[in-house]
Parts: structure tokens; C-alpha cells; sequence
């Protein structure tokens, strides 16, 4: 039922901790932890009391650290699709029936609709029908020890020829992730030149060692502007990327966490789709012109509706273009009608930014004060390869 993450393997494990166990055997500074297979799919089992004490002598093999509770699908982290964001994560988790209540609930999430409307449009359940019902994949549930970390981030490793992309802010990675910040964008080049655009990194989130879970705080004014990552750093991941991805036989999509000093490696995936070029030293084309981060090639014209809450949702029309503070993965079912999306905060590298790719509608992130500067029913050019908007 339980298995160490040094021994997952994919037929048991799922796609994200069978990665992880590879790099974890050959030494790679992975978080130690355990996997609860997906051999049972029943939700309720998690809560038998021989379940819990399984669990309990896991937690304390690991020395009972607070942990992240995350989804390991049977397709997920494939090359095919990432369902980067579409299952249930819970991060900061410390007693045994809060775990054991975790992974329940993260198991559960592979019965969101959003989760099925992923599937269908990647083509994945055909593929993958595993899981509690023909079209949910199959779930194992991934436990490690969160790690506490002073900068966080995505990198992706070269994609023919061209440079290693780094996005990294202040604190956990759910906030580059979740596209809630602007983070750092960093590329290096071959030859080892690192280019760098500062992003305003306003927000950071954090373990609530009072509460439990996470919490999200204001980052001082001068870590804003100062850079999250110095050069022995970025050297150090794009090192490890390099290793890692010459493991895994391509490019990958890391996601890693620096604590004192020392880089640790979250997740690894092969790239489902091709990035834009970045504007690292770019500009809009036009006055006129909205510049942001470009995160999903193509272009398109089409009435820009304003989505601030869940609570807009019924006002967006198929083939509208979506602007939003941000999304999350509660918003990700709108992409499925959806002709393009601009978010205010975000990098290329986030989970929106991935699926917008995977589902091939343009996007541009990062375009400061969106939702005030673009008036809803406005017909405007979003341009994903450029990174910029033009209001008609």
C-alpha cells in the first residue's frame, strides 16, 4: 500500500514520484518520503486505522516533518501532458490524522470536473483509465518533508539549442507556480551568460507554523527589487538541470527550492510544449501596446472579458479572450472555451502558462494592472509570441 519514494516505480506510483525515485537512486537532492500507491482507489480506505498507523511509522521514519501531500496520476508529469495544477495539493501538514485527511483529500480531487475537462481536451483518459471511474486516471499520492525555502522556482532546460529558463521568487514555489507573483526571469546561454529581468515579486508564501497549511505575507520593499537568485546559485540548477535532464532523455520542467544554501529538486517532467521566446531586453511594438511576458504562442482578436472572481465566469463566451489578476487551477476549465488569456501577474513558466500551451491558445502573463486598463467587451490583439496587447 505504501511504498518509500527511493523504490516508486511508475506502475505503482504514478508519473511525478516514479520521476522523483529515479533521481532520488541516482543521488540527485531529492526530499525523502513515501508514496501511497494506486493500487486502491477508494477514497474512504485512507481512513482505516490500519492506513493510519502505516502512516504513522512512515512520518516517523522521516523524523515527523510537516509535508506536502501532492498527486501522482497515473498520466501526470507525462510527455504527452503535464496536468500541471489539476489535481489537489496540501502543503504544510504535520499530524498523523491531518496526513492521512490530506491524502484523502488530494485522491478525491481526481473526481473535479476541472480534472476531467483536462483529460478530454489532452485526449489523456483513453490513455490512462485507471482511476475510480473510466475517466479519471489512475492516483497515487505523493508524501515528502516541505522544505522550508528561502527562494523557489521553475526551471526549464534547454529546448534545441536554446537557453536554460528560470523563474524564481521569494519562499515556496506555489506562488511561481500559481502565477500569484511575477517572479524573477533568468536565462542562461550556452556559454554560461546569464541574462536577468528583476520581476516585482510582491508577495511571498510561506509555512503558517501557528495555524497549519501555508500562509501569504508582503515582501519587503527592497527584496522586490532585489534579485532572488545570485550567479553561484542559477549556476548550481542549471547544473543539475542538465544532469537531470540528460537522465530523463530531453528537456524537463523542474520545479526546485533553494534552502540555505543548498538546492533541492521538487519535480521533474518533459516539456509538453514549446516556450515563446522571452523579451528579456524587448519592449512593446507600439505605444499603444499592453507588454508583458509572452507564455503561449499564437494570435488572436477577440472581446476581452474581465475576470476578477469565480463569480464572473458566466459572463465569458467561447471565443472571448480572458483578463484576470491571475488564475488558479479552479479557473483553468475556462481556458477549455477561452480564445487567449492575459493575467496580471505570472510568468511563463507557470501552471496557467503551461496548460494555455498544451491547450494552444495565446497567452501573455505579467501585464501590470490588466483588468484596469483593458474595459471589458473591448476588442483587443493578443499576441502570446510577442508578449502584447493592442486595444482596438
Amino acid at each position: 500500500m505504501l511504498t518509500k519514494l527511493s523504490e516508486a516505480t511508475w506502475p505503482t506510483s504514478g508519473g511525478k514520484a516514479s520521476v522523483l525515485g529515479v533521481l532520488l537512486r541516482e543521488g540527485m537532492p531529492v526530499p525523502d518520503g513515501f508514496v501511497v500507491s494506486d493500487g486502491d482507489q477508494s477514497v474512504s480506505s485512507v481512513a482505516a486505522h490500519s492506513f493510519r498507523d502505516v502512516v504513522a511509522l512512515e512520518l516517523q521514519e522521516l523524523g515527523n516533518p510537516i509535508v506536502a501531500v501532492r498527486s501522482s496520476a497515473a498520466g501526470e508529469d507525462s510527455a504527452d501532458a503535464s496536468a500541471a495544477g489539476q489535481y489537489e495539493s496540501i502543503i504544510g501538514v504535520h499530524s498523523v490524522d491531518d496526513v492521512c485527511q490530506a491524502i484523502a483529500t488530494c485522491r478525491k480531487s481526481a473526481l473535479a470536473a476541472r480534472v476531467g475537462d483536462y483529460w478530454r481536451r489532452t485526449g489523456g483518459p483513453s490513455r490512462h483509465a485507471l482511476g475510480p471511474s473510466p475517466h479519471t486516471p489512475g492516483m497515487a499520492v505523493l508524501v515528502q518533508p516541505v522544505i522550508e525555502a528561502d527562494a523557489s522556482g521553475v526551471m526549464f532546460t534547454p529546448q534545441r539549442g536554446g537557453p536554460t529558463r528560470i523563474e524564481a521568487s521569494w519562499g515556496l514555489g506555489l506562488a511561481v507556480v500559481g502565477g500569484t507573483v511575477t517572479p524573477d526571469t533568468y536565462e542562461v546561454t550556452s556559454n554560461g551568460t546569464i541574462r536577468c529581468v528583476v520581476g516585482s515579486k510582491q508577495t511571498r508564501i510561506d509555512l503558517d507554523h501557528e495555524r497549519g497549511g501555508v500562509a501569504t505575507s508582503l515582501v519587503a520593499p527592497d527584496k522586490r527589487t532585489a534579485r532572488a537568485l545570485d550567479d553561484a546559485t542559477i549556476t548550481a540548477l542549471v547544473d543539475l538541470g542538465g544532469r537531470i535532464a540528460t537522465m530523463l532523455d530531453g528537456p524537463q520542467d523542474i520545479e526546485w527550492s533553494v534552502e540555505d544554501g543548498g538546492v533541492w529538486i521538487l519535480q521533474a517532467r518533459p516539456i509538453t510544449a514549446a516556450l515563446p521566446a522571452s523579451r528579456v531586453h524587448g519592449s512593446a511594438d507600439h505605444a499603444e501596446d499592453l507588454n508583458g511576458t509572452p507564455g503561449s504562442h499564437g494570435q488572436v482578436t477577440a472581446v476581452a472579458r474581465i475576470v476578477r472572481s469565480p463569480s464572473d465566469f458566466s459572463s465569458v463566451h467561447r471565443g472571448d479572450i480572458v483578463v484576470c489578476p491571475y488564475t488558479d487551477p479552479a479557473w483553468t476549465p475556462l481556458f477549455t472555451i477561452a480564445a487567449g488569456v492575459v493575467t496580471e501577474t505570472g510568468g511563463a513558466l507557470s501552471h496557467a502558462a503551461i496548460v494555455a500551451r498544451e491547450y494552444g491558445i495565446p497567452a501573455v502573463l505579467g501585464v501590470d494592472s490588466a483588468t484596469t486598463r483593458i474595459e471589458d467587451g473591448a476588442r483587443i490583439t493578443l499576441n502570446g509570441t510577442a508578449g502584447t496587447i493592442t486595444v482596438l
